[in-house]
């Protein structure tokens, strides 16, 4: 569910009419429900009430400081992945004790960053990385609180793009290494063992695969404290996925996710971590814009838009589908038009969609891309020097401009010509 329907003929985000943002901003733009966002949250918190708990909300998906503070001020806490993460989270008030630090490639100076600033725990990937981690720890005079992420070797039949679950991918340490690798922890005075970490991967709309992991989570624990670990905390990522196409058959609801997590590790005893992201970010969020031109080609139509594939990648890096709505309703019975809908970027792959079945629309015409909150804005680029678009959060009847859109002045001045080329 989200908070972008039609009224009166036009498309609302909450108790705002889209158009009215993109007179004010300009377009493109994202889009953020304040609404959508904490129903998200909320609907996972409640379905682990069975257990102490923390959902943590994978801030990779989408890290505006504003869609952080609304989520920390809900009770969330935040998973990160870089110290420009960590660093982001600290500064939208989110306490280092409610931050966990996950990404296989931690180097010394975010460890130390985050032992000095506060956090929660570490969820290691490898034994470089512990061993590194002992280092940092140890030189502060500090002891760092870990789980080990255990790669389950489970097929999480998502994108081979967002898949991290198998023996092949770079997550985690195999699991049937698991207890020398705890045992190697445990000398190590920097560190402190508190738990186990999964993650399998992202898009999930299937709960077989998190069932087969966690029952193997659960076997590990058992392992583990026979071998006299302290286990009191598992980490089961996030992964869970949501309807990107509205015809598509609707993933589980976190109710059923919860369920799977009381029916497999809840005998356990153990306070429970969740990092989702784009289930609480992604149907949040729009990304709206304007057509330029429609173009006849020798066998098809192109719909140009002012939003290109540095704007929102997911459609040319992971062949993702967005649905794409005109922001005037169309009137019932309305003929649809076939397009290839394109931005102006100087590449082929800048395509969102081939052969697409919509509403016509022309020149000057908005239309929005659903399900954009996650994974949009985050990773938009500069590419082709066109300046990122500006993100905008709506709360009932109130909006506001999260991240302005830069001038090309502002865009080129970050530029530094040597001297000796003047």
């Amino acid at each position: 569910m989200d908070h972008f329907l039609y009224r009166d003929g036009t498309l609302y985000a909450e108790d705002v009419p889209v158009a009215e943002i993109a007179a004010a901003v300009g377009t493109p733009f994202y889009v953020y429900s304040t609404a959508t966002l904490i129903r998200h949250f909320t609907l996972f918190d409640e379905a682990l009430d069975f257990a102490d708990h923390l959902v943590c909300f994978a801030m990779k998906s989408a890290s505006n400081q504003a869609i952080i503070k609304v989520l920390a001020n809900a009770g969330a806490g935040m998973d990160v992945v870089s110290g420009g993460e960590y660093l982001r989270a600290k500064a939208a008030g989110v306490p280092g004790d409610k931050i966990v630090f996950s990404g296989v490639g931690k180097t010394a100076d975010e460890m130390r960053m985050t032992l000095e600033g506060g956090i929660r725990q570490f969820n290691v990937e490898s034994e470089p990385e512990m061993v590194v981690l002992d280092q940092v720890a140890q030189s502060l005079g500090v002891v760092a609180p870990i789980t080990v992420r255990v790669n389950p070797d489970v097929d999480a039949k998502t994108h081979a793009k967002i898949a991290t679950g198998k023996s092949e991918n770079k997550f985690g340490i195999p699991i049937s290494r698991a207890r020398e690798v705890y045992a190697m922890a445990a000398k190590m005075p920097g560190l402190k063992v508190i738990g186990i970490d999964v993650h399998i991967g992202s898009q999930l709309t299937d709960l077989a695969p998190f069932e087969a992991a966690y029952r193997k989570v659960a076997e590990l624990t058992e392992q583990l404290r026979a071998d006299g670990h302290e286990i009191k905390r598992l980490d089961l990522g996030g992964g869970l996925g949501i309807p990107y196409a509205r015809s598509n058959e609707a993933p589980p609801l976190p109710t059923d996710y919860g369920a799977l997590i009381q029916r497999t590790v809840g005998h356990l005893g153990c306070e429970i971590e969740i990092e989702p992201g784009r289930l609480i970010s992604g149907n949040a969020g729009l990304m709206v814009s304007k057509v330029i031109y429609v173009k006849s080609g020798e066998d098809r139509d192109f719909l140009i838009l002012d939003s290109a594939m540095n704007d929102l990648i997911r459609p040319a890096m992971y062949e993702a589908w967005h649905d794409i709505v005109p922001v005037i309703e169309p009137a019932p019975g309305a003929a649809p038009a076939k397009y290839d809908i394109v931005g102006p970027v100087c590449e082929s792959g800048d395509t969102f969609a081939k052969g697409r079945e919509m509403p016509a629309v022309g020149p000057d015409d908005l239309v929005a891309f659903r399900s954009a909150g996650a994974y949009g804005a985050v990773m938009s680029s500069e590419y082709n020097s066109r300046p990122l678009i500006p993100e905008v959060l709506v709360d009932g009847d109130q909006f506001a401009v999260i991240r302005a859109r830069p001038t090309y002045e502002e865009m080129i001045a970050r530029d530094t010509v040597p001297v000796w080329l003047d």
